[in-house]
């Protein structure tokens, strides 16, 4: 379900997403309030039209800096007004596609206004920032419904781009015309692969993943087949036993993937390891784990899909990267690498995949909650919960 309590929607002079954003919340069924539901003076009342569920403000007219004062207009008087659990959405365009200079600036300081709006509110309730091409204004459906959902509850302050993605994507809605999905299962015909699913981040997803609808192969060590097993049990899934750097790891995946499968529909490349300790003090072997394990085999195993055509229009790569690859981490240098690296392996693929009607995207968790980090240091432990901006860490769900 989406959120509760009516949504409050908002706009800068010459906004282009108006009739999209609209478009949207009334296909969700969702009630929308208009400015004379808001308080004047910023105190809520008891009524619940004076209560929001979500703030959705359409920034994509602002441009240049003195238009900026639109937000402060806007949020100022129902900063107060939002209901627990609530959500805040601007939406913008992308700097870099911005018609002017002073544009650009404008759009980019969006990005200050969005994460310290998230800083502020209270509750649970979350702020992010939609880029939006120019072109793309039907494209926003997918993400202002995550963005407005129980799904997102644990996503703040982020900046998520949504581009006109060419017309291979388009035409890959196209490529399995069998499938039919509902509000309740949205990935109902799916076959979706995910690695390192034995427990953790891994076995939540491919829970959700199930839970939506999906048919998911967990993928993990063989030596965790006990584990492995139950996960995939639990789900009514599959399981398959693969050491993903082996020499045979891929053709032995794609063997599997044909003959059981026929496609895939999706990949979410979540195995992952950490070996920490300092750059002095590093032995070899632990730098060559955790890039052979966290980049080269995500990297050698897409390729092989796209190649060997289990991958096709209409399909989606995701790579777990981290807030280590954005930030880097002290006695982390090798994982922060692996996981800058994967954000390098989307930039890259994203338009070259696009091409061909797949999309690539990188999620970059904070500080979860997993057996993988409770072998990490007491005080760095800590330093990721209190510095989450939620002021806690995360569940794998």
């Amino acid at each position: 379900p989406l959120v509760e309590g009516p949504v409050l929607v908002g706009a800068a002079q010459d906004g282009r997403l108006g009739a999209a954003i609209a478009a949207v919340l009334d296909g969700a069924g969702v009630a929308v309030a208009s400015a004379d539901d808001a308080p004047d003076d910023g105190t809520p009342t008891s009524t619940t039209q004076r209560r929001f569920g979500a703030l959705v403000f359409d920034a994509t007219g602002i441009t240049s800096s003195r238009r900026l004062r639109a937000l402060y207009d806007f949020f100022h008087p129902v900063m107060r007004t939002v209901l627990r659990s609530g959500r805040v959405i601007v939406f913008g365009t992308p700097p870099e596609l911005a018609d002017t200079a002073e544009e650009a600036v404008a759009q980019r300081a969006l990005e200050g206004f969005v994460r310290s709006v998230g800083k502020e509110i209270r509750g649970g309730s979350t702020a992010q920032l939609v880029y939006v091409a120019p072109g793309a204004e039907d494209g926003i459906d997918s993400t202002t419904r995550f963005l407005l959902s129980g799904r997102s509850a644990y996503v703040s302050g982020q900046v998520i781009r949504v581009g006109t993605g060419g017309s291979g994507l388009r035409s890959g809605a196209d490529a399995t015309p069998a499938i039919r999905s509902t509000a309740d299962h949205p990935l109902d015909g799916r076959v979706i692969l995910v690695t390192g699913a034995a427990r953790g981040i891994g076995a939540a997803t491919a829970e959700v993943l199930a839970r939506d609808g999906a048919h998911v192969i967990c993928l993990d060590l063989p030596s965790d087949g006990e584990e492995l097993a139950r996960a995939a049990a639990r789900i009514g899934g599959t399981s398959l036993g693969l050491d993903i750097t082996a020499d045979h790891a891929a053709d032995t995946l794609i063997e599997h993937i044909r003959t059981r499968h026929g496609r895939l529909h999706a990949v979410v490349h979540n195995a992952g390891i950490t070996r920490d300790k300092t750059l002095a003090k590093m032995k070899p072997e632990q730098w060559e784990q955790t890039l052979a394990v966290n980049l080269h085999a995500p990297e050698r195993l897409t390729r092989a899909m796209v190649d060997g055509e289990v991958l096709g229009r209409g399909s989606a790569v995701v790579g777990f990267a981290s807030i280590a690859g954005i930030a880097g981490n002290f006695g982390q240098a090798n994982y922060a690498t692996s996981k800058a690296g994967v954000i390098g392996f989307v930039e890259f693929w994203s338009p070259r995949l696009a091409e061909h009607g797949i999309t690539v995207n990188a999620v970059a968790p904070g500080f979860i909650d997993t057996r993988m980090t409770q072998a990490m240091q007491l005080i760095t432990r800590e330093m990721g919960r209190r510095g989450n901006s939620m002021q806690q860490a995360g569940l794998p769900v």
